[in-house]
């Protein structure tokens, strides 16, 4: 039997995400990202000195998804075979330790994509960690499937909590997500 699932494509891959690259801290890293009627696009050129990132992130979703139904997001991404990062954001339960964060707050995971061709991955909810800044904030949090508002893709010298992305090479890229859906 057929999983339930929530195409959430034409809602976020149709809208303007923008830009956040190493700049912000001084980096040299340079990114474009369009919408295409293929998905979303990024594109760009990572420099490695004074940060080693790009990303793109949706524009803040108001009223916030309420995925508390899902186990988790399935993306189709054209990746040539980097490790990527997807961080969501979501509203912190009210009253909970997650309110005296900064919008800084993003749940991550890291995954890897095929050298060619899409790369379908499953990403349960259960997996993604609190990060700020790409480092694991070690306090005990929950992630709110119920209010999620934001989500980014990543490419970066870091990957998860701080550690080193093992596949990161500097230089042009080009990156494709053509797919997110939420999944039972």
């Amino acid at each position: 039997m057929e999983s339930s699932k929530l195409d959430l494509t034409s809602t976020l891959l149709k809208c303007q995400w923008v830009c956040v690259n190493d700049t912000i801290m001084g980096g040299n890293s340079t990114a474009n990202t369009n919408t295409t009627t293929d998905g979303l696009s990024l594109e760009g050129l990572v420099v490695e000195k004074n940060g080693g990132f790009i990303s793109c992130k949706s524009p803040l979703i108001t009223p916030p998804l309420d995925l508390s139904s899902f186990k988790g997001i399935e993306i189709i991404v054209y990746g040539q075979g980097k490790n990527l990062k997807l961080a969501i954001s979501c509203l912190g339960n009210r009253g909970g330790i997650a309110d005296f964060f900064s919008r800084g707050l993003r749940w991550i995971v890291e995954f890897q994509t095929n050298e060619t061709g899409s790369t379908h991955i499953k990403i349960p909810f259960t997996t993604l960690e609190p990060n700020i800044r790409a480092k694991r904030v070690p306090l005990p949090l929950s992630f709110n499937k119920a209010s999620i508002n934001q989500f980014q893709l990543l490419y970066s010298k870091f990957g998860i909590s701080g550690k080193l992305n093992t596949k990161f090479i500097p230089g042009p890229i080009k990156i494709s997500l053509t797919s997110i859906v939420a999944y039972t």
